[in-house]
């Protein structure tokens, strides 16, 4: 093996960085245990690092104690869920990602004018749960090309909406089929497939014609990095997805002259730069970053949390 290539956009993006900060400044608000719903971001890396400054994660928040701090996760929540929180009087702090939320706008006003609401999601997931949930009597999930080809859905108004961490050529290869059997269908001015999905997808698509081997580094349950696995196999190339460098297997590198290097938009760099080092002791010295290009998107930080700062100052 000669080299490794670097994709460019990786890692975080701005919802994961305003998450995981969320947390860490909680946690020095409020001190130990912050409670979070569910992972924070989909790594578990990251999990066990707020783990050991003290957060507490949960699967309920009926599993918080009585007037609690609690951090709603990236991936957003059901308004069952907020109103669970505010009755049990919880301190929520909303680290939802304002890209999600714009997804949960659509929803509410899509479900109040009357429309059928076609989700383009996957079942299970975090954010498709808590986007449903906004007008669940009004909403028909839809995974695949082929359920887009035969879903059944009422007369009158309909219109898509997206999960924000999808293949962008199979979402619109689904949203092509909507709108071949419902040419009235409506959809956002702008694609719910947020810009680090985007640009870590692009990223890889640029790569491929030059390694012969993509590993992604990105947890199991991480969407965006599971897709960017689809994107390298859907060229032709062969793709891994690793949390860390201890999964790498040596024996997928025989034969492989270029190993193209990403990692999801919740994966932390030291995971990639810890890669890194494991190509360099074994004797690869050429590790470099191919087409270097830089994301400037940032978010404010949540605004209860701010409010909370200020009055604590």
């Amino acid at each position: 093996m000669q080299r490794v290539l670097l994709a460019s956009p990786r890692g975080y993006c701005a919802g994961v960085e305003r998450a995981v900060d969320t947390v860490e400044r909680a946690l020095r608000l409020y001190g130990r245990p912050v409670y979070v719903r569910r992972q924070i971001v989909h790594n578990s890396h990251v999990v066990r690092d707020l783990e050991a400054l003290g957060a507490v994660f949960v699967e309920s928040v009926h599993d918080v104690p009585e007037g609690s701090p609690v951090v709603f996760s990236a991936h957003g929540v059901s308004p069952v869920v907020r109103a669970t929180a505010a009755r049990r009087g919880l301190l929520a702090i909303d680290a939802t990602c304002p890209l999600v939320t714009k997804v949960h706008t659509q929803a509410r006003r899509y479900a109040q004018a009357g429309y059928t609401i076609v989700f383009i999601g996957h079942a299970g997931h975090e954010e498709v749960e808590g986007t449903m949930g906004e007008a669940p009597d009004r909403t028909v999930l839809v995974e695949t090309p082929a359920e887009a080809a035969t879903v059944e859905l009422p007369a009158g108004p309909l219109a898509y909406i997206t999960q924000t961490t999808l293949s962008v050529d199979e979402t619109r290869e689904i949203i092509a089929v909507l709108r071949a059997r419902f040419p009235r269908i409506e959809g956002p001015a702008k694609d719910d497939i947020c810009y680090a999905t985007t640009n870590r997808q692009s990223a890889v698509k640029e790569l491929v014609d030059e390694i012969d081997l993509l590993l992604v580094i990105g947890s199991r349950n991480s969407s965006n990095s599971k897709r960017l696995v689809e994107v390298a196999r859907a060229a032709g190339v062969d793709a891994h997805l690793v949390d860390d460098a201890r999964e790498i297997d040596e024996r997928w590198l025989d034969g492989v002259g270029t190993v193209g290097l990403t990692s999801g938009a919740s994966a932390p760099e030291r995971l990639v730069a810890e890669a890194c080092d494991w190509f360099r002791a074994r004797g690869v010295g050429e590790v470099v970053e191919h087409r270097p290009v830089a994301e400037d998107v940032v978010f404010k930080l949540p605004v209860e949390l701010r409010r909370a700062e200020r009055s604590a100052a």
